[in-house]
């Protein structure tokens, strides 16, 4: 094929971002030329966005910054067919819609440890009541919290209740920018990992024997979980020597 033939092809390529058989239409050539041209031209498949670089981060003292989130998950009452393989549910039971319950989640930037509540809502109100007993929970491990980030739900950033908490606490509510969940990463993934571990990684008979288990596998994952990010140690390893408190 000419250069002037091929030229064409790659300009009604980077021009129009088709493929072959559209291009080959239009400039009425065979879609098996039109394709060796652009794959000589390494234009044969569409380019790959560029991502933005990794900028990892760790605040230097338990406390620093909590990371806030909530996760919804399905309530059951007799164990999915994910586990099972059983998906010969009656009509009555599909049509139950017995709800969600929802996840409250903080996690501890520096040292990963982790305070979860099952809720049957995220509103206004019960965040604020879950973030209350969360403090509590990390006060009573001796840890002050200076920072609370979240994404930009209302019920977090439209809670005046929750801005009055916070403010009595001397902590300051940070929010993530719009599209950028990496933000907020750890507790994205810890998420992931109790949904594994916990959540759907174990066939339980109902939503409410899955509630009762959240309590031992918390405490599994804050004080006997290897953490790869802590050098293969559990979260609770660094909170007992507290940052510039050591013994």
């Amino acid at each position: 094929m000419s250069p002037l033939a091929q030229a064409r092809i790659v300009l009604a390529r980077r021009r129009s971002g088709w493929g072959p058989r559209l291009i080959a239409g239009e400039l009425g050539l065979a879609h098996s030329s039109v394709w060796k041209v652009l794959h000589r031209h390494g234009l044969s498949r569409p380019e790959r966005s560029r991502r933005e670089p990794v900028h990892r981060y760790e605040w230097p003292c338990p406390g620093d910054l909590l990371h806030m989130d909530t996760k919804r998950y399905a309530r059951l009452e007799r164990p999915g067919h994910a586990l099972t393989g059983v998906r010969d549910r009656a009509g009555a039971e599909k049509d139950a819609r017995w709800g969600y319950q929802h996840a409250h989640c903080v996690v501890d930037d520096h040292s990963r440890l982790a305070y979860v509540e099952l809720h049957d809502d995220e509103r206004a109100g019960t965040v604020t009541a879950f973030v209350e007993r969360a403090l509590a929970w990390f006060g009573h491990r001796g840890i002050r919290v200076r920072r609370l980030i979240s994404d930009g739900a209302w019920a977090y950033t439209r809670n005046r209740s929750l801005a009055d908490l916070l403010a009595r606490r001397g902590a300051r509510h940070l929010v993530t920018r719009p599209y950028r969940p990496q933000t907020n990463g750890k507790v994205e993934r810890f998420h992931q990992t109790m949904a594994r571990e916990w959540a759907y990684g174990v066939l339980y008979l109902s939503h409410r024997h899955r509630q009762r288990a959240l309590r031992y596998r918390l405490g599994h994952y804050n004080e006997r979980r290897p953490h790869s990010a802590l050098g293969g140690q559990a979260p609770i390893s660094r909170v007992r020597n507290l940052c510039r408190q050591d013994s």
